[in-house]
């Protein structure tokens, strides 16, 4: 009766907690029957770091502390909270010290018991799943927590913003509109067509373009402004617009949030929250004449990665920079080489492929690029091409970019098209599917301008974004391809490493890492008619569009994030060591948290196949 008694009492206990609270009355009786009661006296270690677990803990009274490998401490759990979970779900051995701060009172169900009751009752298993995922955001964050962190990397230009922009209109006079910045304190002015914005006058512009030509000050403002001038998104980053700033020597940007004027930013604003930036290098590329000197700028990159890294800077911010610095270098190349020719017989636009398409270039990139050529062009035209995508391939190799292994680039005819060859192109992509040429044609859908003409793009974009929610066929063969690419992890969480070659015994983080979580996301977007390249953000629209769950995109993010991190880290200390940059990493060189969580990561990647796979049946194809 007594032994009953205790049993009740525990069942009772465990009731009113979660995740026990949602187990049926049944099973949360029998559930007792299965635990021991186990006695820790105040300052006793429950959980050792280092060694490996085999129970779940629930705590019944008193409290512990949880530390991390590097003695942090990352939780306390009092009464009715549970731990242990980590090591049942991710393996062992532990990455936390439990140790018991009060006299504890503690419920031990051993690990094939937890297992067997994870595996009946999906609920269980999903608060522990939410642990785990609590615990994967707290590795992130832990990767990035610096206060060395450049404020130029996290700040929003919407942030910079201090007042509504000062405007006139286009018939103002020049002395009207003098009269207005003196009043405001104003180095430039926003001219309005309605509410559209027309151009913009600087101070500069009034010195330049007035008072040392002798115009009169009564002649409309419109004569003297900007016309059609470059613009900032309100919801960019602040070393993207400087970039943008430095790149085209501008120092005033009109900032638009849906088409609208909200403010102005100036180079000034953005200089007082740096010392040392990236954009230096920018700047430096725009200024060189000729195709050694771009080169030795952009021998800078690898440094200015090390430097990020060493600042916690994110992989996702210090993508972006290495996108921005590698737009930089081949903007200023197409523009050495059209000096070199001659304009452009027609118009055309320079696109890039891939993770630099995507914002996501890191370093020991190649070239992946193809050109939009107007259909205006004569077949006497595309010799100018070809010899434009020679000259700037060429320069690319000279500064660092090799060519591509699968010839994708625009040195290829096949990648320097009329726009209506490029559109029949990805119709026959989408409508014919063959399963090899969808796995080469798959980078073509990563694509972004870069120079030139800014309206073909759109034209073929728009097309492509139409058609492929209705190309079932061709987005279960891009499916397939992205259940294919495995995660490098084995059936029991064990790493898969290569096994011979030069790169024997290292993990290859981008192909079932990165490229893994790129080809997931572009699936969902394609699958929605997304615009977004960005894979973070084509994981928030495959939410948005209701493909994948809030938590499942938060994970599939921050996996993509520690992934990508870890192998950030691992070729800045290439970069210090003098080593050629790649992508395979050692795990003997990993730390134990390291290594926890890139298996977790893994796993997140690889549920997210099983997922993709459940949605658009393979099995067949």
């Amino acid at each position: 009766m007594a032994l009953d008694v205790e049993l009740a009492e525990i069942r009772d206990f465990l009731a009113r907690h979660a995740p026990f609270d949602t187990l049926p009355p049944d099973v949360l009786a029998e559930l007792p029957r299965r635990m021991t009661v186990e006695y820790y006296r105040r300052g006793r270690t429950i959980i050792t770091r280092s060694k490996d677990n085999h129970s779940l803990f629930v705590l019944r009274s008193g409290a512990v502390d949880i530390h991390d490998d590097q003695g942090t401490l990352v939780d306390r759990g009092e009464a009715g909270d549970v731990f242990g979970s980590i090591t049942l779900v991710l393996g062992n051995p532990s990455t936390f010290d439990v140790t018991a701060i009060e006299d504890c009172l503690v419920y031990v169900l051993p690990e094939a018991e937890f297992r067997a009751l994870t595996a009946a009752h999906p609920d269980v298993a999903h608060f522990f799943d939410e642990q785990r995922a609590h615990r994967m955001r707290g590795a992130v964050a832990k990767l990035q927590d610096s206060g060395s962190t450049s404020a130029m990397l996290k700040t929003g230009v919407r942030d910079l913003i201090k007042r509504a922009p000062i405007t006139t209109t286009q018939d103002a006079s020049i002395a009207q509109a003098a009269r207005t910045m003196k009043e405001h304190g104003a180095s430039s002015l926003l001219v309005m067509d309605g509410e559209q914005l027309a151009g913009i006058v600087t101070d500069r512009d009034l010195r330049n373009r007035v008072l040392a030509v002798g115009v009169s000050p009564e002649r409309p403002v419109r004569e003297v402004m900007t016309a059609g001038p470059v613009v900032g998104d309100a919801d960019a980053l602040a070393f993207e617009v400087l970039l943008e700033m430095v790149g085209r020597n501008i120092h005033h940007l009109p900032i638009l949030e849906h088409d609208l004027p909200i403010g102005v930013v100036t180079t000034t604003d953005l200089m007082r929250m740096v010392q040392a930036s990236p954009v230096y290098v920018v700047g430096d590329i725009q200024k060189q004449s000729d195709v050694e000197g771009v080169a030795t700028v952009s021998a800078r990159l690898p440094a200015v990665v090390e430097a990020l890294v060493g600042q916690d800077a994110s992989a996702d911010d210090i993508g972006r920079v290495v996108t921005a610095i590698g737009d930089a270098v081949e903007r200023r190349l197409i523009t050495l080489a059209e000096a070199e020719l001659g304009g452009p017989p027609v118009p055309y636009t320079w696109v890039a492929l891939g993770s630099r398409a995507r914002l996501e270039q890191a370093l020991a990139a190649d070239q992946d690029n193809a050109i939009i050529i107007s259909d205006e062009a004569t077949d006497a035209d595309l010799a100018w091409f070809e010899e434009l995508a020679r000259r700037v391939s060429a320069g690319l190799v000279e500064c660092g970019y090799p060519t591509c292994p699968g010839d994708v680039m625009a040195t290829n005819p096949r990648w320097r098209l009329r726009l209506q060859d490029w559109r029949q192109e990805f119709a026959t992509w989408l409508t014919q599917p063959v399963p090899d040429a969808i796995l080469q044609a798959s980078i073509f859908f990563d694509m972004r301008p870069v120079h030139g003409d800014s309206g073909l793009f759109p034209e073929l974009h728009h097309g492509i974004l139409a058609r492929a929610p209705q190309s079932r066929l061709f987005l279960a063969h891009l499916a397939k391809a992205a259940t294919l690419n495995e995660p490098p992890l084995g059936f029991f969480r064990g790493f898969v490493l290569a096994k011979e070659g030069d790169h024997a015994a290292t993990l290859d983080i981008k192909r079932g890492g990165i490229g893994a979580v790129v080809e997931l996301a572009r699936v969902h977007a394609l699958a929605l008619g997304s615009p977004a390249v960005h894979t973070a953000t084509r994981i928030q629209a495959a939410i948005a569009g209701g493909i994948m769950s809030e938590e499942k995109g938060a994970d599939l993010t921050d996996a993509l994030e520690f992934i990508s991190y870890v192998r950030l880290r691992h070729q800045a200390a290439q970069v210090r060591e003098g080593r050629p940059v790649d992508n395979h990493v050692n795990p003997d060189q990993l730390s134990s948290f390291d290594k926890r969580h890139l298996r977790e990561a893994f796993a997140i990647v690889r549920s997210a196949q099983s997922a993709m796979a459940s949605r658009y049946p393979t099995t067949f194809m």
